[in-house]
C-alpha cells in the first residue's frame, strides 16, 4: 500500500488568542470564510475516503486555532475511523473543551500543543494536558522562544515531567529571524536539546521528499509540494493526481520551518524523530500519554 503524508490548511484564518507576533490574533471568522472552510474540509475528507489503497498520515496546520470549531473535532473523528488513515495530527493551543476526545481513537490522533503564556495561565494549560493524559492521547508540547518569555519557558519546563520533551520554536520578529545571543542559545538548548536544529537551512537544489512522499492541500483542493513552495502542481479533483507525486530538488533558497525542513533528505528526520517528526517527538522519547 502506498503511503502519503498530507498537510491540510483550509480557509480558516481566525484565532481566539491575541499573541502579538501572530497575524491571525483575535481575527473573527466571516460567514463567507466559514462556508468556504466547511466546503473545503468536507471535500478533503471525501477525497481521503475515496482512496482506500493509500495509507494516509494527515497533519492539520491551520492559520489560527481550528480545534475550537466543531467541524474540526468531527473531522478528526471521521478521519480516525478510516482504515486507510494511520495517523492524524493537529496543531492547537489546547484552549477548547476536550469532551469530544471520548469519540476519538487515541492510537491514531496526535496533538502538537503550543503554550502561549500571554493568553492562558500555566495551571490551565497543564490541566488540559492532564485531560489528554487521561484519554491516553499522544502529544508534544512547545513554546515560541521569545526572549521576554524565558521565565515562562522555565516555568513550563518545571511543570512538565522531567522526561517530557519540550520543544522551542525560534522567534521571528517583523518577518526576520531573531538574532539570539550565545547566552540565550545556551539557555534555550538546555530546555530543548534540538533547538540548534530550528534554524534556516540552505535548500536550493537539495533533494526533498516533499512533493513525492508528502504534499499540502488547501480549501480549493489545490496540491502543492509543501507549504513554502506556492506553485500549484495539481488538484485532488483530478483523477490522475497521483502522477504528480515525483521527486524534485527544492526550488527555495532557504527553509526555516520544522514542517518544511523535516522533509529534506539531508536533514535525516528519521534519525532524530523516527516516525514522529511531524508531531515533534524525538527518537527514544516516550510519546507523552
Amino acid at each position: 500500500m502506498k503511503t502519503l503524508t498530507v498537510l491540510y490548511r483550509g480557509a480558516l484564518e481566525t484565532c481566539n488568542y491575541a499573541c502579538d507576533y501572530c497575524p491571525f490574533a483575535k481575527r473573527k471568522e466571516t460567514p463567507d470564510k466559514k462556508q468556504q472552510d466547511i466546503i473545503g474540509l468536507t471535500n478533503f475528507i471525501e477525497w481521503i475516503t475515496r482512496h482506500p489503497h493509500i495509507n494516509f498520515t494527515i497533519f492539520f496546520t491551520p492559520w489560527g486555532e481550528a480545534l475550537v470549531f466543531k467541524r474540526y473535532q468531527q473531522a478528526l473523528a471521521k478521519l480516525c475511523q478510516l482504515s486507510n488513515v494511520s495517523k492524524v495530527i493537529i496543531q492547537t493551543n489546547l484552549s477548547t473543551k476536550l469532551d469530544f476526545l471520548t469519540e476519538l481513537d487515541n492510537q491514531k490522533l496526535r496533538f502538537w500543543c503550543t503554550y502561549h503564556p500571554s493568553e492562558t495561565a500555566l495551571v490551565r494549560f497543564i490541566k488540559q494536558l492532564k485531560i489528554l493524559n487521561q484519554h491516553q492521547m499522544i502529544y508534544s508540547v512547545g513554546m515560541v522562544g521569545k526572549p521576554e518569555l524565558f521565565d515562562e519557558i522555565k516555568q513550563l519546563r518545571h511543570a512538565l515531567s522531567p522526561n517530557d520533551y519540550l520543544w522551542i520554536n525560534a522567534y521571528v520578529e517583523d518577518n526576520k529571524a531573531y538574532q539570539y545571543s550565545d547566552e540565550q542559545i545556551i539557555f534555550l538548548t538546555t530546555i530543548d536539546p534540538l533547538f540548534p536544529l530550528n534554524k534556516p537551512y540552505k535548500t536550493l537544489n537539495l533533494p526533498c521528499t516533499a512533493g513525492e512522499q508528502a504534499i499540502t492541500v488547501d480549501e480549493f483542493g489545490d496540491i502543492r509540494r509543501c507549504h513554502f513552495i506556492k506553485n500549484v502542481i495539481g488538484s485532488i479533483k483530478q483523477t490522475g493526481w497521483q502522477r504528480i507525486l515525483t521527486s524534485k530538488p527544492c526550488t527555495n533558497h532557504y527553509c526555516d520551518c520544522h514542517i518544511g525542513y523535516v522533509f529534506l533528505e539531508s536533514f535525516n528526520a528519521k534519525a532524530i524523530f523516527a516516525n514522529q517528526a511531524l508531531e515533534r517527538i524525538p527518537l527514544n522519547q516516550n510519546p507523552t500519554t
